[in-house]
């Protein structure tokens, strides 16, 4: 049977009008959608013979618009892997924009590039994604599915999928000290979702308040904020994060392991406080372990849940330790608690039941502590190339909260933050400033540095970013 045109290859719009004739038409209109950026690099082009047909015209006039353009270097043709987009192809014309003030040329003005498309993203919160490890996701994507009863696929439970509920168990007894069982966690679709519920349970508790550290995430206050509830600043020093001012809010939110963004550990004498006086008042602490698998120079620092699951509600996610587009967290709730986190979080299960079902073989099966230990490695050598290049380049920038996590504080001089976080933007130099994560009533001095995420860039990329971020500290 002959092939119709609703079958012979894939769509692509096009309109080859205009003086010339069709051929100039057809190639103008095909240059113009790569110019636009509407056919993006690596994209494959239909066959000449498809898009002949698709567009009514002869197969030779098809073949000699791409050849004009691979002629041009706007398209690439190879045996075996068809016509495609130039790789090198010219990006999107930008608007035009006004020269920044300063030289108009020279090598300092070449390397200047539009703050709104950053060359190099040192912005902390992200893992290397490319590192993401696909062959043993899909390994064990493949035995969870093969294995999975029938009934896993319905609306499910909305604690989470028993499988997981209780592979995470084990392995954050085992690798976090947290005292759990499978009944206590409930799987949420990341951290902000585990929050919205919280913030939800806490306000027909009555809550009114929840008190949080003076430097962390904005988006966290919001959606608290957005739950009715009110987010005072708790002090912060050298010790870390200071419960004692804890006033008559209902909870706390912490980040104990490793603050976010100073990088410290909350004092052990800090802990025990914190931990006494949510006894003391019956209120909660909120504790985020965003990070807690990926320590350096330091005996790892214990869950803040294991000094009493019945006064803390541990959170967790693979965001970090895998990639956040799982969407994949998890709450450890005291008992007095579960049933109601459940009810707020829905009737059915709302996250994904093939990535549960995937996380949680991929948990048992070994493959999640050989990822993190290998992670952990190479987060290391960042880490320390790093510190030893700003040691070098910058003598008078501090590197500090690098016992940890993905990320380090660079403590600037005094008065430069809002100049160096200016001239990375215009050297495509994505990366936040201290301030950026000041709570607006912060309770602490104010300190100029700068927020550098190492795990977000690729090994391929890691070595320009850093080159990058040198040239701009003071």
């Amino acid at each position: 049977m002959a092939r119709t045109w609703a079958t012979s290859g894939v769509d692509l719009h096009l309109e080859p009008a205009g003086p010339g004739g069709l051929r100039r038409g057809l190639t103008d209109a095909l240059r113009e959608a790569v110019r636009t950026g509407r056919l993006a690099p690596g994209t494959r082009l239909p066959s000449s013979r498809s898009l002949a047909a698709d567009l009514g015209i002869a197969r030779n006039t098809v073949a000699e618009a791409y050849a004009d353009l691979v002629a041009e270097g706007w398209l690439t043709a190879r045996q075996g892997s068809g016509t495609r987009v130039a790789a090198g192809a010219p990006a999107p014309s930008a608007t035009p924009r006004r020269t920044p003030p300063g030289p108009a040329a020279g090598p300092t003005a070449a390397r200047r590039r539009d703050p709104g498309r950053p060359t190099h993203d040192l912005v902390p919160g992200t893992p290397d994604l490319a590192a993401f490890p696909r062959a043993e996701w899909l390994k064990a994507a493949r035995r969870a599915l093969n294995t999975a009863p029938y009934h896993a696929l319905g609306y499910g439970d909305p604690r989470g999928r028993p499988e997981l509920r209780t592979a995470l168990a084990g392995y954050l007894a085992r690798a976090r000290g947290v005292r759990a069982d499978p009944d206590s966690v409930l799987i949420t679709a990341g951290f902000s979702h585990a929050l919205t519920v919280l913030g939800r349970v806490l306000r027909a508790r009555g809550v009114r308040a929840v008190a949080v550290e003076s430097y962390g995430l904005a988006p966290h206050r919001r959606l608290l904020r957005d739950a009715g509830l009110a987010t005072p600043a708790l002090p912060y020093d050298a010790l870390g994060t200071d419960p004692e001012p804890w006033g008559d809010a209902g909870a706390v939110l912490l980040t104990p392991a490793h603050q976010f963004p100073m990088g410290t550990a909350l004092h052990p004498d800090r802990r025990a406080a914190v931990v006494d006086r949510a006894r003391r008042t019956g209120g909660l602490v909120l504790e985020d372990d965003y990070d807690g698998e990926f320590r350096y120079d330091r005996q790892p620092v214990g869950a803040l849940q294991g000094l009493d699951p019945e006064r803390v509600v541990h959170l967790g996610t693979a965001s970090k330790s895998l990639a956040p587009g799982l969407r994949l967290g998890w709450m450890v709730l005291p008992p007095s608690l579960a049933e109601e986190a459940a009810a707020a979080k829905g009737g059915t299960d709302t996250v994904g039941v093939l990535e549960q079902l995937t996380l949680a073989e991929f948990i048992s099966s070994g493959a999640y502590d050989r990822h993190v230990r290998s992670s952990r490695l190479r987060y290391r050598r960042r880490r320390d190339a790093l510190a030893a290049a700003v040691a070098e380049h910058a003598p008078d920038v501090r590197v500090t909260g690098i016992a940890a996590g993905l990320h380090a504080v660079l403590r600037l001089p005094p008065g430069t933050e809002q100049s160096v976080v200016q001239a990375a933007l215009w050297q495509g130099l994505a990366l936040h400033g201290l301030a950026h994560h000041r709570h607006p009533q912060a309770v602490t001095e104010h300190l100029d540095a700068l927020v550098v995420g190492y795990g977000t860039p690729p090994d391929s990329a890691w070595g320009a970013a850093l080159e990058a971020l040198c040239r701009v500290l003071p």
